[in-house]
């Protein structure tokens, strides 16, 4: 609990909304419970902090002998969500 997470971005949530994921995967320590029988209830609790874009990825598109360059840049939208609860899995 407390740890910060990306997610892409939620553009439905505004910064200090609650969200509830399904979980897919539940590890404490040595303990792995993946069984979406178990899962079937468990909601993690989660607030939104941030909306904000991750780093450039530069593209290069390059042909050669002929003249062909092409230059883009993308920047992906990330939401950035602080895990506030996760109910213990039905054992």
């Amino acid at each position: 609990m407390g740890d910060i997470v990306e997610v892409d971005k939620l553009p439905t949530h505004k910064v200090g909304d609650t969200v509830e994921l399904s979980t897919l995967l539940v590890v404490d320590g040595d303990a792995v419970t993946s069984d979406p029988w178990v899962l079937a209830g468990v909601k993690v609790q989660a607030e939104v902090v941030d909306h904000h874009k991750g780093a450039k990825i530069d593209i290069l598109r390059y042909k050669n002998k002929t003249g062909y360059r092409r230059r883009q840049g993308h920047r992906q939208q990330y939401t950035a969500l602080k895990i506030t609860g996760i109910p213990t899995a039905a054992k």
